[in-house]
């Protein structure tokens, strides 16, 4: 890269930035351990969430991070926990988890159940929490996609006469989430979505044939649905999307590059940036980024693994960087690890040291690029 396009961003997505969830620390596992068994309540299982959220947030700054999260400290999964509290929504214990390559999640699901619809949600309060201690930092919520309820859930019969209902209601409520989190001060809010990757993967598009399903339609009715939920967000708040393909105790699920997607993604998703796994193989390679053509999308590119805990080089993720700058304005891309450190509560296999040291690898390249 030249002189002349060396620019520190100052707005979300930051030239550093992260997907979110941290490492369950050994004192929040314990806690959640004794409330589960009755030995907390629930007020005092939130002290100690919110003594250790104070402590990964100063990290977090300390490191060099402009965007702190609370880690998804107070979560179980990345995606049921807020899910569920949708009006409509309905948690249950299943017969089975999430089948990932050569691993299964616990067992857990969600049902629609009712009219869907958004009318409060505890991860507000949580928000508000990450706000109050973010400082001059900027507070970064992250949420599942809309596109993750229809992914996920099974729907009570009766409930929908067609699709388009669902999805148009499932639009609505989570515009009014946005509006909700907006009031509350969140100005960089991300959704985490695994559905556009499985729609990457052969099999798993086999798989959704064999369901009855069209890949090609879902493709235009979750991008539908995303846009309908962000028409209305204010100029001042930054809404991204982060793209995984399975994240469980370092595991996966999907494979394939971004090639069967990227004029969706790329062009017909109105969202402020896009947060792509690039660590391996399994993403393909840089080619899909020709179909970024809004001058104003910003792609962050996941060079740095969360799954394992060796430290790539910085020489490594530099020459990476200019790879896919041959297809996209170097001034429209950032960096950040690939994925979060724990989807689940149960984390990923590396250690705390080395995910600090990742992040910290993260912030050291994007200055070095940048800056």
């Amino acid at each position: 890269m030249t002189d002349n396009q060396h620019q520190w961003r100052h707005e979300p997505p930051f030239r550093a930035d992260q997907v979110g969830s941290l490492l369950r620390t050994p004192r929040i596992k314990e806690a959640r351990q004794q409330r589960a068994a009755g030995e907390l309540t629930a007020e005092q299982l939130r002290q100690v969430e919110n003594e250790e959220i104070d402590r990964v947030v100063a990290k977090q700054k300390a490191i060099g991070l402009q965007a702190v999260t609370d880690g998804e400290f107070r979560r179980a999964w990345w995606h049921y926990d807020f899910l569920e509290q949708l009006v409509g929504v309905q948690g249950y214990d299943a017969d089975s988890g999430i089948q990932f390559h050569n691993m299964a999640t616990k067992s857990r699901g969600i049902r629609v159940v009712d009219r869907v619809d958004f009318a409060g949600h505890p991860m507000i309060e949580d928000f508000k929490y990450l706000k109050q201690i973010a400082g001059d930092h900027v507070a970064k919520m992250t949420i599942p996609s809309p596109s993750m309820l229809h992914f996920r859930a099974t729907m009570a019969e009766g409930v929908y006469p067609d699709q388009e209902t669902f999805f148009n209601d499932l639009g609505q409520a989570y515009a009014k989430a946005i509006a909700a989190f907006y009031e509350a001060g969140c100005r960089y809010l991300q959704l985490d979505d695994t559905a556009w990757a499985y729609l990457c993967s052969t099999e798993q598009t086999d798989q959704l044939r064999a369901r009855g399903l069209q890949p090609e339609r879902l493709q235009a009715l979750y991008a539908q649905t995303i846009n309908q939920a962000v028409e209305h967000k204010p100029d001042d708040m930054k809404i991204t999307m982060h793209i995984c393909r399975g994240n469980f105790r370092s595991t996966w699920i999907a494979s394939g590059g971004y090639e069967p997607v990227a004029e969706t993604l790329f062009q017909g998703l109105k969202i402020d940036g896009l947060f792509l796994e690039y660590d391996s193989d399994r993403a393909g390679g840089f080619e899909p980024l020709r179909f970024v053509q809004r001058p104003d999308l910003e792609i962050v590119l996941g060079l740095i693994t969360t799954k394992e805990g060796t430290l790539e080089s910085a020489d490594d993720i530099k020459r990476r960087i200019d790879e896919a700058a041959r297809y996209v304005n170097p001034e429209q891309l950032c960096l950040s690890p690939q994925c979060g450190f724990a989807s689940t509560e149960e984390g990923n296999l590396l250690t705390e040291d080395e995910q600090w040291d990742k992040l910290r690898r993260v912030v050291e390249v994007a200055h070095a690029v940048w800056e």
